[in-house]
């Protein structure tokens, strides 16, 4: 029979909503079927399954396997881990598609699917048009379904160690933050020379320490603690489905995730002079001005993990990363944002470097004034309204500003941004300026621009 997703849960770069209220368990069946038939018309019959450890993904993961079943898909299950396994999985074992549950970095009681067709995302339009084809019930039941339990786990070991280049012994602290990357973090942390300990590795979907998102500082405060009382190198933070990294180095210095990209686009770009390198609009001016001095070619691109990873399969890209933590590696990691391999290739670089390096490095970034990413609530139906408004008035003002993503309008104090979020109802802000002084005037020029629309920041 048809079914109708909730509006709210066809997001622009997966599928996600709010277990019980917007999400149930029809609905991951209905997922199921109709990718389903959408992988079975391009001619595909495989499709690897995965799920996080939230407690609503095992039962989500069930109705899903059974509505890819019920129109002939061969499932592959490769159990609970983290989203890069899955990505791996599909390729690994070539299969056409692939499924992931898992609510990310959201809160408990949200969960979602994050999906991969032909070794690219699956998002936007497609995900409009799975929403179409369940709605009019365009969807046979096939015979020759079946599922399967698969184990791809010593593979994408094996696949992650190829980031670390030895060097001198490290002392290294994990935290898994309970999400789904604990038991392959302490398999890496056992292969791995030095010292090395794993904080939250237990896979708990109550997130008994701290919530597992790895871009609020908040969440690093038990790693940071840690860092410090063992004296390690490094601590090393992932969230909920192992696709965000977070990095502290000793003295509770937090790397933000352009930050992070720049320390990583060094080794980039000594292997392979002039390469791309993308970084999302929300990403410090800083970066793409450092990427430049280093010979490499800094683009600008949208946000959002799917976006992102389209981008690097058309533009060649070496590596790209955002705000949030998502770091994407071409090969050999065909360009999927994987913390658990961008984690061994900053291990790598760490290694080569003498002790008290890595706080050095930090030390050294340049010093902007910045807020951080502010979220402004704004129903769905109005945002798009705002932004048209916006960009027509700043363009009747000639004023210079890039359109990628929302508006990033640059003044003599610096640039600020807003963008509308494609995964909640609300608007996104930044200011980034050489002074507090010029901040302070970005921020007023902002809530200016707001309050013409009734907004204030």
């Amino acid at each position: 029979m048809p079914h109708r997703f909730h509006p709210s849960i066809l997001r622009e770069y997966d599928i996600r909503g709010v277990v019980g209220t917007t999400l149930a368990d029809a609905d991951a069946e209905a997922v199921g079927q109709t990718f389903g038939a959408l992988v079975m018309r391009a001619g595909g019959r495989v499709v690897c399954v995965g799920r996080d450890g939230r407690l609503s993904s095992p039962a989500l993961e069930a109705a899903l396997v059974r509505g890819l079943a019920s129109v002939g898909i061969e499932v592959r299950r490769i159990g609970c881990g983290p989203s890069p396994l899955l990505y791996f999985a599909t390729r690994h074992l070539g299969a056409d598609g692939g499924v992931m549950v898992t609510g990310s970095h959201n809160p408990p009681d949200h969960n979602g699917f994050k999906l991969v067709f032909g070794g690219k995302p699956f998002f936007g339009e497609q995900i409009r048009r799975l929403g179409r084809v369940a709605e009019a019930e365009d969807v046979a039941p096939a015979l020759g379904g079946k599922a399967v339990e698969t184990d791809p786990r010593q593979a994408y070991l094996a696949h992650v160690l190829q980031g670390f280049r030895p060097g001198r012994a490290l002392s290294v602290v994990w935290d898994c933050g309970n999400g789904a990357t604990g038991p392959l973090v302490e398999a890496l942390a056992a292969r791995l020379p030095g010292r090395h300990q794993v904080l939250n590795g237990a896979v708990d979907g109550h997130f008994p320490a701290h919530h597992p998102d790895p871009a609020d500082p908040a969440n690093l405060r038990q790693l940071a603690a840690m860092v410090a009382e063992s004296g390690a190198d490094l601590g090393l933070a992932f969230d909920g489905d192992g696709d965000r990294l977070g990095v502290v180095a000793p003295g509770g210095r937090l790397f933000a995730g352009d930050q992070l990209l720049m320390l990583l686009a060094e080794e980039v770009l000594a292997e392979a002079p002039g390469a791309l390198i993308l970084a999302d609009v929300k990403a410090s001016q800083t970066l793409f001005d450092h990427v430049a001095r280093l010979g490499g070619v800094a683009e600008m691109c949208r946000t959002g993990h799917s976006l992102i990873r389209s981008r690097m399969a058309e533009s060649g890209a070496r590596l790209a990363g955002d705000m949030s933590g998502h770091i994407f590696y071409g090969a050999p990691s065909d360009g999927v944002d994987d913390a658990l391999y961008a984690a061994l290739r900053l291990l790598g670089l760490v290694a080569g470097w003498p002790p008290g390096e890595l706080a050095r490095r930090f030390d050294a970034l340049p010093r902007l004034f910045a807020t951080p990413e502010l979220r402004l609530p704004c129903p769905d139906e109005r945002k798009a309204e705002v932004m048209a408004a916006l960009k027509a008035a700043l363009a009747a003002r000639g004023e210079p500003r890039v359109e990628i993503d929302g508006v990033r309008v640059s003044t003599p104090d610096g640039w600020w941004l807003l963008r509308a979020s494609n995964t909640q109802p609300a608007l996104v802000a930044r200011c980034e300026s050489a002074s507090a002084a010029g901040l302070e005037r970005l921020k007023q020029r902002l809530s200016a621009e707001l309050a013409t629309f009734g907004m204030e920041l």
